[in-house]
């Protein structure tokens, strides 16, 4: 395996901003030439990025036959658009070393849960813009830009929405003294367009924190843009379940196990092995 750091320092980065690859080799008795990619953004709100939304949800990618890594990117009292960037430049790195890692250039694919999902359905909405390119590549050539393109999006239980269903303190953590300017701007069912890829979304129906409804306002605007897109509700499950599994729980009593929505993973995979990611 291939295991490096890389520290992530754009404009308001805090210490600690970082990406962590897990590449797997190739072997003589393994018949692959290259591996497609799943870019971590773990979830906490905007206030840290969640441990159990990371390395274990890495790790079971991994089995799959993916490589991973992993987006610290810095929180409060880091701002928009600071996340944002170092999102970019994570992208940016993966695709400068995609030969050399034995990555499918063509399949690296943003992962996000809460609002780390919130972070890369971001990212998905609006990587094509000029204040990306001209802040990460000196330029807006849209040749160029094709680099910071994401070929898949998977959500998991997504902060999406600043109107009636909103996880207030995500946003007042995200934007700070910019709240009224830009809360319409980050409210992501108005954001969505023709470059968003294909995505993959789930959500459980009993999530108090961070409503279905977030998932299903995304999903309606991915459906106006026909937009594939596969969305999974789960009966029951509180939020933040990770893998739903003895693997990530949190709480004394158990309550991120939730054996209805463990299955998410080996859909997200069929889906992206379907279309080649």
């Amino acid at each position: 395996m291939i295991y490096k750091e890389f520290e992530i320092n754009e404009e308001g980065s805090l210490p600690g901003a970082k990406l962590t690859v897990y590449i797997q080799d190739l072997y003589n008795e393994i018949s692959i030439e290259k591996r497609p990619l799943v870019l971590l953004c773990p979830g906490g709100g905007y206030a840290y990025t969640s441990n159990r939304e990371a390395e274990p949800i890495a790790m079971a990618f991994m089995a799959k036959g993916y490589s991973t890594a992993i987006l610290r990117y810095s929180c409060y009292p880091a701002h928009y658009p600071t996340a944002l960037l170092e999102l970019g430049r994570a992208m940016l790195i993966i695709r400068e070393n995609a030969k050399e890692w034995h990555v499918d250039e063509d399949a690296i694919v943003l992962q996000g849960c809460s609002a780390g999902g919130h972070l890369a359905a971001n990212y998905a909405c609006t990587w094509r813009e000029d204040f990306f390119s001209q802040k990460l590549l000196g330029k807006s050539v849209d040749q160029e830009k094709e680099l910071l393109r994401p070929n898949g999006l998977i959500l998991c239980y997504p902060v999406i929405t600043s109107g009636e269903h909103a996880h207030r303190d995500s946003f007042i953590r995200l934007l700070g003294d910019r709240y009224d300017e830009l809360l319409e701007k980050v409210s992501l069912e108005n954001a969505v367009n023709e470059d968003v890829p294909r995505t993959f979304m789930w959500h459980t129906y009993t999530d108090q924190s961070v409503p279905v409804e977030n998932s299903l306002l995304f999903a309606m605007a991915l459906k106006k843009f026909n937009i594939n897109t596969e969305l999974h509700i789960f009966p029951e499950g509180c939020h933040g379940l990770a893998l739903a599994s003895n693997i990530t729980i949190s709480s004394p009593e158990g309550k991120e196990l939730v054996p209805s929505a463990q299955p998410w993973i080996d859909l997200a995979t069929t889906w992206m092995k379907h279309y080649g990611l």
